[in-house]
Order: structure tokens, then sequence, then C-alpha cells
């Protein structure tokens, strides 16, 4: 069943986190300070609609690398899910050429943090670390032939480095999060 993203308000700052990240290390939101933009994207391996834009997440994030301090988080559970394990997510990042790190979220309560609900869901937020937007890639789905272009995101991000208001906010569709039983967001 396809859920789309709590619209968090806008002007929310970003919530802090330490996760670990697939090829090893740690990120923090602070090693993602001082860029113009920050995104963070929550991701899954096993979702189709995560499947059927994940080389144009990746294109985006090289086409606004150094501008765009990007992140991916998987909060999925993994032991219902093991596809979204620390191995799969590794394969998905080299298929789809992600630039970016690629962090596990076991406890989930950074995706509860952040109020995601989907894979994908998408946060951009400004310098200051407010957020600008929250919302779809594109109108690209698996049971469409939209091209994956990230047309809503770039048009956002653009305005985001240009000092703009992001005009148009549409919900991301995706997969629900899986969360492990007992730690659904209440």
């Amino acid at each position: 069943m396809a859920v789309s993203s709590y619209m968090v308000p806008l002007g929310t700052l970003a919530p802090e986190f330490d996760l670990p990240a697939i090829d090893g290390g740690r990120v923090t939101l602070h090693d993602l300070k001082g860029a113009p933009a920050t995104l963070v994207i929550f991701l899954s391996n096993h979702c189709p609609y995560v499947k059927r834009i994940e080389h144009g997440i990746g294109a985006f994030a090289a086409d606004y690398a150094g501008r765009v301090a990007t992140v991916a988080i998987a909060s999925n559970d993994t032991v219902s899910y093991p596809d979204d394990d620390a191995g799969h997510l590794i394969e998905q990042a080299n298929r789809a050429g992600f630039p970016f790190k690629y962090l596990l979220d076991e406890s989930q309560e950074t995706a509860k943090a952040f109020r995601a609900a989907c894979t994908p869901d998408f946060f951009l937020y400004d310098t200051d670390l407010k957020l600008a937007y929250r919302g779809q890639f594109d109108g690209a789905r698996p049971s469409n032939d939209v091209p994956v272009t990230g047309a809503s995101l770039r048009a956002a991000t653009d305005a985001v480095l240009a000092g703009s208001t992001v005009k148009e906010q549409v919900p991301s569709l995706g997969c629900g999060i899986k969360w492990k039983e007992g730690n659904e967001p209440g």
C-alpha cells in the first residue's frame, strides 16, 4: 500500500542524528553543516517506488555535488525485510551510482525524529538547516511511464540555492517505512 509523506512544517530545524554508514564510519548532522543546502533522503532497497527512481537520485546527487550535502537513511526493520540490510544497501548504492553516504537507522529513532513516513521521502534544508522542501522527487511511479527527471526536487533545490521560497510542495509517495513491532510512531 502506498503511503504519502507527512508534510512536516516548513522552517522546522533538521533533527540531530549520529548513524553508522553502510561502508563504515559514522555520520552526524554536524558533518553536513556548512553546505548551501542539505538533503536527507529516506530510502530502502526493496521498495518499487525507490527502485523506479534510484538512478535518478544518483544523478541528482552527482549534479548538485558541492552545493548540496546529501545523505540517505534506511530505517526499515531488516529482520522482517532483509533486502534492506547493509549488504543489500551496498549493492543498491553501487547499482544506482549513489555518490553520498547511506546510513542505517536500526533503532528507527531518526526516522521518527524527521517524521519520515515512506520510502522515498525527501527533506531539503537551507543553509541554516531549516526545512525548505519535503516532497516528491518527480511524478515517476512504478505504475506510470513518467520520465525520471527529479523535476520537483531539482526545482526546489534551485530555489533554495537561489535563496528563494519553494513554491510547490507535493508529498512524496512510496512504500511505508517498515516499523519494528511496537515501534510505530504514535
